[in-house]
């Protein structure tokens, strides 16, 4: 070890309460920063994970975003309805390979209850195009058999300790939550849980997953979004019913040929019965970092204000500790220490200092991200990954090294300036 390296430790040594609190303020800035950023990326690494393999997002004619929003991330007002006999007419066109309906609108103790069919499992993707897994049970079965069997995700399982056989109860509209208000239950017709998805960090492990049939099933009773006065159709009667649904929310489609997902999106946007609108997943979530962007990089920018305030600080503890320095600058001058000896010397402290600042931050990330990751993944469906930093964060580590160096050049000018004979110098 260098005498230089050794002679700035016992410098920072010296004073110990100064230079704690200082390399604590550039931590936390630190931390902020590459919290920020790793938020940030793995929010959008989440988005574009959720649905991979589905060229075509139907719905009804409205916004591309607000249809991709609610139908795939379950997030914001519902659109409206599609009929069925569009749908049919979809999955009639030969381009489709497949075809599958998803129906929104209940829930069960604030988790979204999705009504669909038996190949949602089979044609749904995510990540690198990776099916839905079981960590128990099976997929529902097709009606009348499965009219009321449930598939349940992975965070609905943890959250509320269900396991395979019980039975569930769903609430008209989607505001019930964990003891929050809802229209109404359908207590008359519970369903049972027959499948346990395994985790898959998508808006499915927050979801219940029914048959179209069994959505239709649980408001044979209702008309207008209530219950009919004096009307209650038990569930061994509800199948001698008609449960063809009347419409759904929105589909995803699969093509044959991705060369074809253009014509087919014309096709669909241009239907005269009925106005639809077809999305290309990939493209609407370029429309939605577009939009995000802006608030992105003015956060992003707050975060590098706060470092550079910590940096900041650094440099003023130095700085003013030269005062209490100068007979110690001014020994090490009389024993043979150069001018730029000093200088590389409060450099040096000042480079540490933003070091340790540096580790310390982002053990602190760390700390916090394996803390909140489990409260942000069960509330918010963000998953957070504890992994070696990203280049972009490599970057911003470099970034906020290389101005910690350029701010110890301050100090070190300053202690560079002093002379022997000032050092010496007794002042009144």
């Amino acid at each position: 070890m260098s005498p230089m390296f050794v002679l700035a430790l016992r410098s920072i040594g010296n004073r110990r309460l100064s230079v704690a609190l200082t390399v604590i303020a550039v931590a936390l800035s630190v931390a902020l920063l590459l919290g920020v950023e790793r938020l940030r990326n793995d929010a959008r690494e989440g988005f574009a994970q959720t649905i991979s393999g589905t060229d075509l997002v139907v719905g009804a004619r409205g916004g591309a975003l607000q249809l991709l929003l609610y139908a795939v991330f379950h997030i914001g007002n519902a659109s409206n309805n599609v009929s069925w006999p569009s749908i049919q007419h979809i999955a009639a066109l030969p381009q489709v390979k497949w075809l599958v309906p998803i129906s929104l609108g209940d829930s069960h103790r604030g988790m979204r209850v999705v009504g669909t069919t038996a190949e949602f499992f089979t044609h749904y993707r995510h990540g690198d195009r990776r099916t839905l897994g079981f960590a128990a049970g099976r997929a529902f079965a097709a009606a009348p058999d499965g009219l009321f069997e449930a598939v349940i995700g992975a965070e609905v399982a943890a959250r509320f300790a269900y396991r395979v056989g019980q039975q569930i109860v769903l609430s008209h509209g989607s505001l019930g939550g964990e003891g929050g208000p809802r229209f109404a239950d359908h207590a008359d017709k519970p369903f049972t849980i027959v499948g346990v998805l395994a985790p898959s960090a998508t808006p499915v492990d927050r979801a219940v997953l029914v048959g179209l049939e069994g959505i239709e099933a649980i408001h044979v009773d209702w008309h207008g979004g209530a219950p009919i006065p004096g009307l209650s159709i038990a569930p061994e009667h509800v199948r001698k019913f008609d449960l063809s649904p009347k419409s759904v929310t929105a589909a995803l489609v699969g093509l044959d040929s991705r060369i074809a997902v253009f014509r087919v999106q014309r096709q669909i946007n241009s239907f005269a019965n009925e106005p639809l609108t077809a999305i290309l997943p990939g493209a609407t979530l370029q429309e939605l970092w577009a939009l995000v962007g802006i608030a992105e990089r003015a956060l992003l920018a707050v975060s590098a204000l706060v470092v550079v305030v910590g940096l900041a600080g650094l440099v003023a503890v130095v700085v003013a500790s030269l005062g209490e320095r100068r007979r110690e600058l001014a020994i090490l001058r009389a024993l043979g220490a150069s001018p730029m000896q000093i200088f590389a010397l409060l450099a040096l402290e000042s480079v540490l200092l933003s070091l340790a600042g540096i580790v310390l931050g982002m053990g602190v990330l760390y700390g916090a991200t394996a803390l909140a990751a489990p409260w942000l993944a069960a509330s918010h469906g963000l998953n957070l990954v504890l992994d070696w930093p990203a280049a972009g964060e490599w970057r911003l580590l470099a970034a906020v090294l290389g101005a910690s160096l350029v701010a110890s050049l301050v100090p070190a000018w300053r202690a560079y300036r002093y002379s022997l004979a000032d050092g010496l110098t007794i002042r009144i």
